[in-house]
């Protein structure tokens, strides 16, 4: 019997390998060079395989947005495939062309190149749309010079191989085909692996399914029956990520890593093609991995499978969910990645006994959230432990399990509940009711109360009363009298704008502007603390310079910055606009400024500098191109970049070059910072643009790649002195390891570091217009966009 078994275990893989593979005889539609596609409303934007079962072009996924991609053509749904600009939607009127060069090239609606396919090299004749779902630039022999198997994005195919250091990369949520959180790859080690990336970089964090096939993986095969498995060099199968065999002639199939983290194997009937309704099934899971992604993901950084302080659990369907816990809410319903916020005020840690009686714990069996404790006990009781977290104002959570307590505090991460984890999560939430003080209206709220309770007390005499009642006239008169006079103050519009401060609070938040933060080109910062029952920590700047505007137009401009909101930018609070003095009330930003962090002792790790490029760079579009007003800089260099409690990127004073008018703005530009930041059209009376910031922040780039600053005067070598000629040295010489010289982490990542630099001599071009707007600054960044050889920037220091 048991060889009877072994016999048939062997005829069956005998089987499957003998399968057929790819050929290149497969049916398709040729398209001619010079042929292009447009992106429009309509349904004709597009190129179609002969069978009509996958169409090449523009798919719309928001009202202004369009995805070049492949897709299923006969299905309602029209499911993506491939795409070539999933980081970056064009608009109506961009065009994708097969060129008189053989190149295919997408542009944009005002002509900027967005996506080139890449390695065609030359003797392309024609594209052709396959009925595979491939689709190809050939030579006249028919040899595929490029092809999107071999360039997936999330998906594979039938016929479709997977080779070393192929990674697919699943999409950010449903509708958003952006570079998403998780990834499958098959590293060039052999092994097969699913990871959590550190989004919003594609890098891998943490390995959460994998075939431990490290030495011997080769390939992983999608075949015409539907296997997919893993082989080796010499062909014999190692793994079966899915052994489900359906037939491509009965079933549309693919294979894709989706947005919440599982690798799944899909399946349409092609018999319901002809129903001109909605199929009557949706694509059917034929397998999924790992079975519980919930409980697989343990990372030390990184959310999990749902969002910071949200807990996963698996559905019905074997889905993940993604739920906040009792007190919580969702930061973006429509976005449950984000994770989940409180919905009432955290205990207050500066009277924590006393704030402790106002809370209380949820209870939710069977949950965690592993990684997120920072203190353990054992051997106590669960009293005890719900005690040591109500008495504690970092504990958020306290888990109980099994006589261990461990306390958590925000923000939680790779939260689960499942029958396996046991114990309970006890979770601090604030008591219905509650009257903790979360304002100063409060104590002008208690006030009525006090004098009620007065009155009753001494309601048993009328005298008593009748003094009562003159004492508390008196009270009031003095109190209308005694309020702050605020000279020239008012809110711009309330509810929605920076506050407005007088100039005693400020003076008093700042203890007389005792503590210095430091100083700029516009005026000073002082640390302060709001004499409020948040002591909000704040950083309050004195404008120094004079400020020409009368007092609607100082506000008008004060409002505009204030409406901007993006996480790159520090957040203006406030402001005062009393008499000759102008204050501006900003976040404060715990781990100071760029300059630094950068020059410190310790090096700052290469990863954590690519964060600092792409969060400056996110925020400078959004001033130049995103937020309702466009905001120049004019002043980006190290000292004004600052970084928060989790080291992200914040730029600090923008706009204050506009709200200084631009005749202030031209007398303190010569001497403000480091010459070296300052455009060369600032020095030949030229009109200032955009790409001043522009210019700036290739200054800086370069500054975050070799982590040193623009102009050293005291090293050794003389050739090195300037950093933007030593570069370019070294990029022409390629040479670029010499920039990074003792930065492993660097030296292992030389592609992006040999980007980043090409795309600094971009930005510092001395022509204004040969420099990239930052929308392709940040494009190329991400690998959206190619980034072509710069041109020799030489000139550009004439005026250092």
């Amino acid at each position: 019997m048991v060889f009877v078994k072994w016999l048939y275990q062997l005829c069956f893989l005998l089987f499957v390998v003998l399968l057929p593979f790819p050929t290149k005889s497969q049916s398709h539609s040729n398209f001619s060079l010079g042929s292009y596609v447009t992106a429009s409303s309509n349904d004709n934007s597009s190129w179609v395989s002969p069978s009509g079962d996958f169409a090449f072009g523009f798919q719309k996924i928001d009202p202004d947005g369009f995805l070049l991609a492949i897709w299923f053509n006969k299905i309602p749904e029209k499911t993506v495939v491939w795409s070539a600009n999933r980081n970056s939607l064009v608009r109506v009127g961009s065009k994708v062309q097969l060129t008189a060069d053989g190149l295919l090239v997408l542009r944009d609606q005002s002509d900027t190149q967005v996506w080139i396919a890449n390695s065609v090299g030359s003797g392309v004749a024609y594209a052709a749309m396959l009925d595979s779902g491939n689709f190809v630039l050939r030579s006249t022999a028919s040899i595929n010079l490029w092809e999107s198997f071999s360039q997936p994005t999330d998906t594979i195919l039938p016929l479709q191989t997977m080779n070393k250091g192929i990674e697919l990369i699943a999409r950010y949520s449903e509708r958003n085909y952006s570079n998403g959180r998780f990834k499958f790859s098959l590293q060039n080690d052999g092994n097969l692996v699913l990871y959590t990336t550190r989004y919003p970089l594609v890098d891998t964090n943490f390995a959460y399914w994998s075939t431990q096939t490290m030495g011997s993986g080769f390939q992983v095969i999608f075949n015409q029956s539907g296997y997919i498995y893993l082989t080796a060099s010499n062909g014999s199968i190692l793994n079966y990520v899915s052994s489900n065999p359906l037939s491509m002639q009965d079933f549309y199939q693919r294979a894709t890593v989706d947005y919440d983290g599982p690798f799944r194997h899909y399946v349409y009937p092609r018999s319901a093609s002809s129903s001109s309704e909605r199929w009557p099934m949706a694509w059917t899971t034929l397998m999924f991995m790992p079975s519980n992604i919930c409980l697989r993901i343990e990372s030390q950084t990184g959310s999990g499978a749902c969002g910071f302080n949200s807990y996963c659990t698996l559905g019905n369907d074997s889905k993940p969910i993604c739920q906040c816990p009792p007190g919580y809410v969702f930061i973006d319903s429509h976005d449950v990645s984000k994770g989940c916020k409180q919905n009432f005020v955290s205990q207050n840690c500066d009277g924590a006994s006393q704030d402790a009686e106002q809370f209380e714990f949820a209870e939710m069996s069977n949950t965690d959230w592993p990684q997120s404790d920072y203190e353990y006990f054992q051997s106590q009781n669960e009293d005890w432990c719900r005690q040591a977290c109500l008495s504690d104002c970092f504990c958020d959570v306290a888990i109980f399990r099994d006589g261990n307590c461990w306390k958590k505090k925000l923000p939680l991460s790779n939260g689960r509940t499942d029958d396996s984890v046991g114990g309970k999560a006890l979770i601090k939430v604030q008591k219905p009711n509650s009257k903790i003080d979360t304002g100063s209206g409060s104590k002008k709220k208690d006030q009525p109360t006090l004098i009620i309770t007065g009155s009753v007390l001494l309601g048993s005499s009328i005298l008593l009363n009748a003094l009562l009642l003159i004492v508390i006239f008196i009270f009031l008169s003095r109190a209308k009298h005694q309020k702050p006079k605020i000279v020239h103050t008012s809110q711009i519009v309330p509810d929605s704008s920076p506050r407005s401060f007088s100039y005693n609070e400020l003076e008093a938040a700042t203890s007389g502007f005792k503590e210095k933060l430091g100083s700029g080109a516009f005026g000073t910062g002082y640390r302060g603390v709001l004499q409020n029952d948040t002591k909000e920590i704040v950083a309050v700047k004195k404008l120094e310079k004079k400020v020409n505007e009368g007092e609607q137009e100082f506000k008008t401009e004060v409002n505009a910055i204030g409406r901007t909101n993006h996480k790159n930018l520090v957040k203006l609070l406030g402001f005062c606009n009393e008499e000759q003095h102008r204050l501006l009330v900003y976040e404060y930003m715990s781990n100071g400024s760029l300059a630094d962090f950068l020059l410190g002792v310790s090096r700052p790790n290469w990863y954590k500098r690519m964060q600092i490029v792409y969060g400056i760079a996110r925020g400078l579009l959004y001033l130049h191109e995103e937020c309702s007003t466009q905001i120049i800089h004019c002043d980006i260099k190290p000292q004004n970049i600052l970084l928060d409690e989790s080291l992200t990127a914040r730029i600090s004073d923008f706009g204050l070059a506009k709200l200084l008018k631009a005749d202030q703005t031209r007398t303190t530009t010569a001497i403000r910072g480091t010459k070296g930041y300052v455009a060369p059209e600032w020095f030949r009376n030229m009109p200032v643009t955009v790409k001043v910031d522009v210019y700036s922040f290739g200054i800086l780039l370069l500054e975050l790649v070799c982590c040193r600053r623009n102009v050293e005067l005291d090293l050794k070598e003389e050739c090195q002195t300037l950093l933007v000629d030593w570069a370019y040295d070294c990029y022409q010489a390629g040479a670029l390891n010499l920039l990074v010289k003792e930065d492993e982490e660097a030296l292992d990542d030389m592609k992006r570091v040999e980007k980043f630099v090409m795309v600094a001599i971009w930005c510092i071009q001395e022509d204004p217009s040969l420099r990239p707007t930052m929308k392709k600054v940040v494009a190329m960044l991400e690998g959206a966009a190619p980034v072509s050889i710069p041109p020799d920037p030489a000139s550009i220091l004439s005026t250092i």
